[in-house]
Protein backbone atom coordinates (compact mmCIF):
# COMPACT_ATOMS: atom_id res chain seq x y z
CA UNK A 1 0.00 0.00 0.00
CA UNK A 2 1.88 3.37 -1.01
CA UNK A 3 2.15 5.86 1.54
CA UNK A 4 0.26 8.62 1.07
CA UNK A 5 -0.55 11.88 3.47
CA UNK A 6 -3.89 13.83 2.87
CA UNK A 7 -3.71 17.17 0.97
CA UNK A 8 -3.25 20.54 3.03
CA UNK A 9 -1.81 18.33 5.68
CA UNK A 10 -0.50 20.13 8.56
CA UNK A 11 1.23 18.25 11.69
CA UNK A 12 4.14 15.83 13.10
CA UNK A 13 3.72 12.20 12.01
CA UNK A 14 2.75 9.79 14.51
CA UNK A 15 4.39 6.33 15.49
CA UNK A 16 2.53 4.09 12.94
CA UNK A 17 2.98 6.69 9.89
CA UNK A 18 6.56 6.49 10.37
CA UNK A 19 6.67 2.66 10.51
CA UNK A 20 4.87 3.65 6.94
CA UNK A 21 7.18 5.70 5.85
CA UNK A 22 9.85 2.85 6.39
CA UNK A 23 7.95 0.57 4.55
CA UNK A 24 7.94 2.76 1.71
CA UNK A 25 11.66 3.09 1.43
CA UNK A 26 11.79 6.89 2.60
CA UNK A 27 13.44 5.48 6.14
CA UNK A 28 16.00 3.03 4.89
CA UNK A 29 17.37 1.53 7.79
CA UNK A 30 20.68 -0.74 7.64
CA UNK A 31 19.41 -3.12 9.84
CA UNK A 32 15.64 -4.13 10.77
CA UNK A 33 14.10 -1.80 13.77
CA UNK A 34 14.28 -2.75 17.25
CA UNK A 35 11.97 -2.86 19.75
CA UNK A 36 10.83 0.81 21.25
CA UNK A 37 12.97 2.44 18.44
CA UNK A 38 9.82 4.02 16.93
CA UNK A 39 8.50 6.17 19.73
CA UNK A 40 4.94 7.99 19.79
CA UNK A 41 6.03 11.10 17.61
CA UNK A 42 9.85 10.16 16.47
CA UNK A 43 12.35 7.90 15.56
CA UNK A 44 15.51 7.16 17.36
CA UNK A 45 18.41 7.17 15.21
CA UNK A 46 21.20 4.18 15.88
CA UNK A 47 24.95 4.69 15.29
CA UNK A 48 26.90 2.79 12.84
CA UNK A 49 30.05 1.15 13.70
CA UNK A 50 32.61 3.59 13.38
CA UNK A 51 33.35 7.18 14.98
CA UNK A 52 35.99 9.60 13.42
CA UNK A 53 37.86 11.91 15.59
CA UNK A 54 37.68 15.33 13.37
CA UNK A 55 39.45 18.46 14.92
CA UNK A 56 36.36 20.61 14.78
CA UNK A 57 32.49 20.84 14.39
CA UNK A 58 31.55 21.76 10.92
CA UNK A 59 28.66 21.75 8.17
CA UNK A 60 29.24 20.66 4.85
CA UNK A 61 27.53 23.60 3.13
CA UNK A 62 25.27 23.46 0.20
CA UNK A 63 28.11 21.83 -2.15
CA UNK A 64 29.73 19.33 0.00
CA UNK A 65 29.41 15.89 1.53
CA UNK A 66 29.83 15.01 5.24
CA UNK A 67 31.76 12.39 3.81
CA UNK A 68 34.30 14.62 1.96
CA UNK A 69 34.46 17.05 5.28
CA UNK A 70 35.28 13.71 7.16
CA UNK A 71 38.53 12.95 4.68
CA UNK A 72 39.71 16.55 4.95
CA UNK A 73 39.40 16.82 9.35
CA UNK A 74 39.45 13.53 10.63
CA UNK A 75 42.28 12.68 13.01
CA UNK A 76 41.71 8.67 13.42
CA UNK A 77 38.89 6.39 12.91
CA UNK A 78 37.31 4.27 16.15
CA UNK A 79 35.72 0.53 15.79
CA UNK A 80 32.09 0.94 17.92
CA UNK A 81 31.78 -3.11 17.11
CA UNK A 82 32.04 -4.00 20.41
CA UNK A 83 32.10 -0.48 22.28
CA UNK A 84 34.64 2.15 22.96
CA UNK A 85 34.91 5.24 25.00
CA UNK A 86 34.42 8.73 23.71
CA UNK A 87 36.40 11.01 25.87
CA UNK A 88 35.27 14.52 26.84
CA UNK A 89 35.96 17.59 24.76
CA UNK A 90 36.76 15.99 21.52
CA UNK A 91 34.51 16.10 18.51
CA UNK A 92 33.21 12.45 16.65
CA UNK A 93 31.32 12.22 13.30
CA UNK A 94 29.50 8.96 13.49
CA UNK A 95 27.57 7.62 10.29
CA UNK A 96 23.84 6.46 11.15
CA UNK A 97 22.75 3.15 10.23
CA UNK A 98 19.08 5.18 9.02
CA UNK A 99 19.41 7.47 5.93
CA UNK A 100 16.96 9.17 4.14
CA UNK A 101 14.72 9.34 0.55
CA UNK A 102 12.16 11.90 1.84
CA UNK A 103 9.43 13.49 -0.38
CA UNK A 104 8.83 16.97 -1.25
CA UNK A 105 6.33 17.54 1.69
CA UNK A 106 7.95 16.19 4.87
CA UNK A 107 10.66 17.26 6.85
CA UNK A 108 12.85 16.37 9.16
CA UNK A 109 14.18 17.91 12.96
CA UNK A 110 16.54 15.70 15.64
CA UNK A 111 16.85 16.52 18.62
CA UNK A 112 19.01 14.70 21.31
CA UNK A 113 17.44 11.89 23.56
CA UNK A 114 16.48 12.93 27.16
CA UNK A 115 19.03 10.58 28.29
CA UNK A 116 21.70 12.55 26.26
CA UNK A 117 20.95 15.59 27.44
CA UNK A 118 21.23 14.11 30.98
CA UNK A 119 24.64 13.07 30.28
CA UNK A 120 25.62 16.44 28.74
CA UNK A 121 26.59 14.48 25.96
CA UNK A 122 26.71 17.07 23.10
CA UNK A 123 24.66 15.80 20.11
CA UNK A 124 23.35 16.75 16.95
CA UNK A 125 22.89 15.10 13.45
CA UNK A 126 24.46 16.47 10.04
CA UNK A 127 22.99 15.78 6.54
CA UNK A 128 24.70 16.16 3.40
CA UNK A 129 24.81 19.64 1.68
CA UNK A 130 22.79 21.42 4.97
CA UNK A 131 23.59 24.69 6.24
CA UNK A 132 21.85 23.43 9.75
CA UNK A 133 22.80 21.30 12.17
CA UNK A 134 19.58 19.20 13.37
CA UNK A 135 17.33 20.32 9.88
CA UNK A 136 16.54 17.98 7.27
CA UNK A 137 15.25 19.65 4.19
CA UNK A 138 12.32 18.26 1.97
CA UNK A 139 13.38 16.10 -0.47
CA UNK A 140 16.21 15.07 1.35
CA UNK A 141 17.81 11.81 -0.11
CA UNK A 142 21.05 10.73 1.48
CA UNK A 143 22.69 9.33 4.66
CA UNK A 144 22.54 10.96 8.43
CA UNK A 145 25.81 11.43 10.83
CA UNK A 146 25.77 12.26 14.27
CA UNK A 147 28.12 14.78 15.70
CA UNK A 148 29.40 13.77 19.07
CA UNK A 149 31.31 15.82 22.03
CA UNK A 150 31.51 14.61 25.52
CA UNK A 151 31.22 17.95 28.32
CA UNK A 152 31.19 15.89 31.05
CA UNK A 153 31.69 12.24 31.65
CA UNK A 154 33.62 10.11 29.15
CA UNK A 155 31.06 7.34 27.83
CA UNK A 156 31.03 3.95 26.04
CA UNK A 157 28.80 3.83 22.80
CA UNK A 158 28.54 1.15 20.37
CA UNK A 159 27.22 0.35 17.66
CA UNK A 160 23.32 0.57 17.59
CA UNK A 161 23.24 2.92 20.40
CA UNK A 162 21.04 5.83 20.54
CA UNK A 163 21.53 9.59 21.20
CA UNK A 164 19.31 11.18 19.02
CA UNK A 165 16.05 11.12 17.73
CA UNK A 166 14.45 12.22 14.20
CA UNK A 167 10.62 13.93 13.77
CA UNK A 168 8.85 14.21 10.77
CA UNK A 169 6.68 16.66 9.83
CA UNK A 170 4.44 18.07 7.05
CA UNK A 171 2.44 21.59 6.74
CA UNK A 172 2.93 24.03 9.48
CA UNK A 173 2.55 22.38 12.91
CA UNK A 174 2.80 24.74 15.82
CA UNK A 175 0.04 25.98 17.21
CA UNK A 176 -1.28 29.48 16.72
CA UNK A 177 -1.47 31.93 19.97
CA UNK A 178 -5.29 31.02 19.95
CA UNK A 179 -5.38 27.66 19.60
CA UNK A 180 -2.80 27.30 22.41
CA UNK A 181 -5.01 28.90 23.90
CA UNK A 182 -7.87 26.96 23.83
CA UNK A 183 -6.07 24.10 24.08
CA UNK A 184 -4.83 25.36 27.75
CA UNK A 185 -8.38 26.00 28.73
CA UNK A 186 -9.74 23.01 27.67
CA UNK A 187 -6.44 20.29 28.82
CA UNK A 188 -4.35 22.69 31.39
CA UNK A 189 -1.08 22.24 30.28
CA UNK A 190 0.23 23.47 33.23
CA UNK A 191 0.00 23.47 36.88
CA UNK A 192 -0.70 26.75 37.63
CA UNK A 193 -3.64 29.22 37.30
CA UNK A 194 -1.63 32.15 35.76
CA UNK A 195 0.25 30.31 33.28
CA UNK A 196 2.36 32.81 30.67
CA UNK A 197 1.24 31.35 27.39
CA UNK A 198 3.15 34.28 24.70
CA UNK A 199 4.81 32.66 22.09
CA UNK A 200 4.41 29.00 23.86
CA UNK A 201 3.72 27.56 27.79
CA UNK A 202 6.79 29.64 29.95
CA UNK A 203 8.77 27.14 32.22
CA UNK A 204 10.23 28.33 34.94
CA UNK A 205 13.03 26.91 37.11
CA UNK A 206 12.25 25.49 40.84
CA UNK A 207 14.68 26.36 43.67
CA UNK A 208 12.65 25.96 46.43
CA UNK A 209 13.52 22.51 47.25
CA UNK A 210 10.05 21.78 48.61
CA UNK A 211 9.12 18.82 46.25
CA UNK A 212 12.64 16.91 46.51
CA UNK A 213 14.16 16.87 50.15
CA UNK A 214 15.65 20.11 50.24
CA UNK A 215 17.56 20.32 47.50
CA UNK A 216 17.17 21.78 44.43
CA UNK A 217 19.07 19.99 41.92
CA UNK A 218 22.13 18.38 40.92
CA UNK A 219 26.06 19.53 39.63
CA UNK A 220 28.20 17.01 37.82
CA UNK A 221 31.53 15.73 39.10
CA UNK A 222 35.12 15.98 37.44
CA UNK A 223 37.38 13.48 36.55
CA UNK A 224 34.85 10.44 37.01
CA UNK A 225 34.33 7.09 35.45
CA UNK A 226 33.26 6.03 32.50
CA UNK A 227 29.37 6.03 31.52
CA UNK A 228 28.17 3.11 29.12
CA UNK A 229 25.34 4.78 27.51
CA UNK A 230 23.33 1.79 26.85
CA UNK A 231 23.24 0.60 30.86
CA UNK A 232 20.24 1.24 32.98
CA UNK A 233 21.01 1.85 36.49
CA UNK A 234 24.16 0.95 36.72
CA UNK A 235 25.89 3.57 38.77
CA UNK A 236 25.55 5.60 42.10
CA UNK A 237 24.70 8.74 41.90
CA UNK A 238 27.22 9.99 44.61
CA UNK A 239 30.22 8.81 42.04
CA UNK A 240 28.96 11.03 39.46
CA UNK A 241 26.94 14.07 40.85
CA UNK A 242 26.89 16.65 43.70
CA UNK A 243 22.84 17.82 45.11
CA UNK A 244 22.35 21.09 45.46
CA UNK A 245 20.69 21.76 48.61
CA UNK A 246 18.21 24.59 48.69
CA UNK A 247 19.19 28.35 49.35
CA UNK A 248 16.92 30.07 52.03
CA UNK A 249 16.61 33.44 49.36
CA UNK A 250 16.12 30.73 46.45
CA UNK A 251 18.61 31.28 44.05
CA UNK A 252 21.56 29.83 42.36
CA UNK A 253 24.86 30.76 40.94
CA UNK A 254 25.83 28.99 38.35
CA UNK A 255 29.44 28.64 37.69
CA UNK A 256 31.30 28.66 34.18
CA UNK A 257 31.83 24.88 32.41
CA UNK A 258 29.93 23.62 35.43
CA UNK A 259 26.52 21.10 34.01
CA UNK A 260 23.86 21.01 36.36
CA UNK A 261 20.19 19.44 36.44
CA UNK A 262 17.36 20.95 37.44
CA UNK A 263 13.75 20.81 38.03
CA UNK A 264 11.07 22.88 35.86
CA UNK A 265 8.75 24.68 39.12
CA UNK A 266 5.49 23.38 36.46
CA UNK A 267 4.40 20.29 36.42
CA UNK A 268 3.14 20.14 31.88
CA UNK A 269 1.65 17.85 30.26
CA UNK A 270 1.10 17.17 26.51
CA UNK A 271 -2.36 15.94 25.24
CA UNK A 272 -2.14 12.96 23.05
CA UNK A 273 -3.02 14.82 19.67
CA UNK A 274 0.06 16.85 20.40
CA UNK A 275 3.69 17.10 20.88
CA UNK A 276 5.45 19.89 22.08
CA UNK A 277 9.28 21.05 22.36
CA UNK A 278 11.44 23.46 24.27
CA UNK A 279 13.14 26.05 23.48
CA UNK A 280 14.90 28.52 24.78
CA UNK A 281 13.13 31.73 26.36
CA UNK A 282 15.27 34.75 25.26
CA UNK A 283 18.80 34.32 24.87
CA UNK A 284 19.31 38.17 25.88
CA UNK A 285 17.83 37.17 29.67
CA UNK A 286 21.54 35.66 30.92
CA UNK A 287 24.47 33.40 30.10
CA UNK A 288 23.02 30.37 30.31
CA UNK A 289 22.28 27.56 28.22
CA UNK A 290 18.75 25.35 28.78
CA UNK A 291 17.45 22.34 27.68
CA UNK A 292 19.82 20.05 25.05
CA UNK A 293 17.10 17.94 24.89
CA UNK A 294 13.58 19.57 23.54
CA UNK A 295 11.34 16.96 22.27
CA UNK A 296 8.27 16.47 24.46
CA UNK A 297 5.98 13.23 23.26
CA UNK A 298 2.28 13.00 23.14
CA UNK A 299 1.08 11.60 26.61
CA UNK A 300 4.05 13.09 28.14
CA UNK A 301 2.91 13.91 31.81
CA UNK A 302 -1.13 13.45 30.86
CA UNK A 303 -3.36 11.84 33.23
CA UNK A 304 -4.75 9.03 30.80
CA UNK A 305 -1.28 7.71 30.04
CA UNK A 306 0.05 7.37 33.66
CA UNK A 307 1.40 10.64 33.69
CA UNK A 308 -0.65 13.21 36.35
CA UNK A 309 1.75 16.04 35.27
CA UNK A 310 5.67 15.86 34.85
CA UNK A 311 8.24 19.01 35.59
CA UNK A 312 10.71 18.90 33.13
CA UNK A 313 14.14 18.34 33.90
CA UNK A 314 16.43 20.89 32.88
CA UNK A 315 19.70 20.66 31.35
CA UNK A 316 21.48 23.78 32.27
CA UNK A 317 25.17 25.05 31.62
CA UNK A 318 26.70 28.48 32.39
CA UNK A 319 28.56 30.44 29.33
CA UNK A 320 31.36 32.63 29.94
CA UNK A 321 30.65 34.27 33.54
CA UNK A 322 28.99 32.91 36.69
CA UNK A 323 25.32 33.73 36.77
CA UNK A 324 22.44 33.49 39.50
CA UNK A 325 19.44 32.14 38.92
CA UNK A 326 16.06 32.78 40.79
CA UNK A 327 13.48 30.48 42.23
CA UNK A 328 10.73 31.00 39.51
CA UNK A 329 12.81 32.65 36.89
CA UNK A 330 11.26 31.57 33.31
CA UNK A 331 14.29 29.50 31.59
CA UNK A 332 11.73 28.22 28.56
CA UNK A 333 9.31 27.94 26.61
CA UNK A 334 7.06 24.41 25.43
CA UNK A 335 6.13 25.31 22.12
CA UNK A 336 2.86 22.95 21.23
CA UNK A 337 2.54 21.09 17.60
CA UNK A 338 -0.68 19.27 16.68
CA UNK A 339 -0.07 15.79 15.71
CA UNK A 340 -1.10 14.39 12.24
CA UNK A 341 -2.94 11.76 13.68
CA UNK A 342 -2.97 10.59 17.44
CA UNK A 343 0.34 8.06 18.01
CA UNK A 344 -0.70 4.06 18.31
CA UNK A 345 1.34 4.20 21.61
CA UNK A 346 1.29 7.15 24.00
CA UNK A 347 4.65 8.37 26.26
CA UNK A 348 4.19 5.89 29.29
CA UNK A 349 2.44 3.08 27.84
CA UNK A 350 4.10 0.02 26.88
CA UNK A 351 6.88 1.50 25.32
CA UNK A 352 9.68 1.82 27.88
CA UNK A 353 9.28 5.25 28.87
CA UNK A 354 11.76 6.35 31.68
CA UNK A 355 10.87 9.60 32.71
CA UNK A 356 7.04 9.50 33.37
CA UNK A 357 5.65 11.10 36.03
CA UNK A 358 9.14 12.42 36.85
CA UNK A 359 10.25 15.12 39.13
CA UNK A 360 13.63 15.55 39.80
CA UNK A 361 15.70 13.25 38.14
CA UNK A 362 18.24 12.25 36.65
CA UNK A 363 19.09 9.76 33.41
CA UNK A 364 18.44 6.57 33.52
CA UNK A 365 21.98 5.35 33.88
CA UNK A 366 22.03 6.03 37.50
CA UNK A 367 21.02 3.99 40.53
CA UNK A 368 17.01 5.69 41.83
Amino acid sequence: MPFTIPPDADGILPDRMIAAMADAGMIRPEYPFVESQIQPASLDLRLGDIAYRVRASFLPGPDCTVAERIDELKLHQIDLTDGAVLETNCVYIVPLLESLALPPDIVAAANPKSSTGRLDVFTRVIADGTRRFDSIDAGYHGPLYAEISPKTFPVLLREGSRLSQLRFRVGEATLSAGELDALHEAERLVDVDDADLAHGVAVSVDLSGESSGGFVGYRAKRHTGVVDIDRRGGYPVHEFWEPIPARRDGSLILDPGEFYILASKEAVQVPPDYAAEMVPFDPLVGEFRVHYAGFFDPGFGYEGAGGHGSRAVLEVRSREVPFILEHGQIVGRLVYERMLARPASLYGQRIGSNYQGQNLKLSKHFKA
